[in-house]
């Protein structure tokens, strides 16, 4: 796998207006517009998320998030902005109205001085409420470039059948960039996507950055593509990138992290080159894909 970067450039030209005709009439309502974090980065009516009416507020079904398919099921995750102080109660609704069993967070909730996303989980063990959905912090393991925090969730009402909710926050992603290293990024995908395969009980898997299009689907193409050379030993990273648009915009939002991918896929087909040479110098069979 060779790079062109004029190829990349000329790639992620194609890609702006993939899916950029479809209409955003809930996003910019009066009554949903202050929960939007950035008002150019809003969900597709066709693939938003929707909530439960909570009664006399016809706009309480809004949230910033998409359903997105994976390779497994058509809505395998839910890409959505970083919480904001007005919509950590919409959040929580949503962990719990739609089974999400697993969050991923690419951000750190402050980046050079700049609020990217609100905290949105108790800081210590006492049980907190979310509007109607009381949030718990059970256990918090601390590493160098990620925290993984496990939640009891439950809600008013049902408070005898809670739920487990896992955090799976990484914390070296500059906004807008990439990490420094491949490795690292590649390895907290496979962590994330061990536990989800792992996990009995059906549900959907919540990404978010601080606006849910550019470390967040980039962390999805990732996972996908990933998951597809296990399977088949062939990726599209273009068809992928291409299909995370059509359901909401700017995911994988710079070039930079578009390359990013491609340079993951390559890394991944080194190393399993290498340890394929080691193991049976006359079995090289991923030659053809380097």
């Amino acid at each position: 796998m060779i790079f062109d970067l004029p190829v990349f450039f000329k790639q992620c030209q194609g890609l702006k207006e993939v899916g950029r005709t479809q209409t955003q009439s809930a996003a910019r309502l009066l009554g949903n517009r202050s929960k939007n974090r950035y008002n150019n980065i809003l969900p597709y009516d066709s693939t938003r998320v929707r909530l439960s009416c909570l009664k006399d507020d016809p706009c309480s079904d809004y949230i910033n998030a998409n359903y997105i398919p994976g390779n497994n099921f058509r809505w395998e995750y839910i890409a959505t902005q970083g919480p904001l102080p007005g919509t950590k109660d919409d959040f929580w609704r949503m962990v719990w109205e739609r089974n999400v069993h697993s969050l991923v967070m690419v951000t750190q909730c402050v980046e050079r001085g700049m609020v990217k996303c609100d905290r949105y989980w108790p800081i210590d063990s006492e049980p907190l409420y979310y509007g109607d959905v009381v949030v718990q912090l059970l256990s918090e393991k601390v590493l160098p470039e990620w925290t993984i925090r496990d939640f009891k969730i439950s809600c008013e009402g049902q408070l005898r059948y809670p739920r487990m909710v896992r955090q799976f926050h990484y914390t070296i992603w500059p906004d807008h960039g990439v990490p420094e290293t491949t490795q690292s990024l590649i390895q907290f995908v496979r962590i994330v996507r061990d536990y989800i395969d792992r996990t009995t009980s059906p549900g959907v898997t919540a990404v978010h950055c601080s606006a849910g299009v550019g470390r967040t689907g980039t962390f999805i193409v990732l996972d996908r593509v990933l998951k597809q050379l296990d399977r088949n030993c062939t990726v599209d990273i273009y068809g992928c990138v291409s299909d995370l648009r059509l359901h909401r915009s700017y995911m994988v939002q710079t070039e930079c992290q578009y390359a990013y991918i491609h340079q993951c896929v390559r890394d991944v087909l080194r190393a399993r080159k290498l340890c394929c040479e080691r193991d049976n110098p006359l079995f090289p069979i991923y030659n053809n894909l380097l």
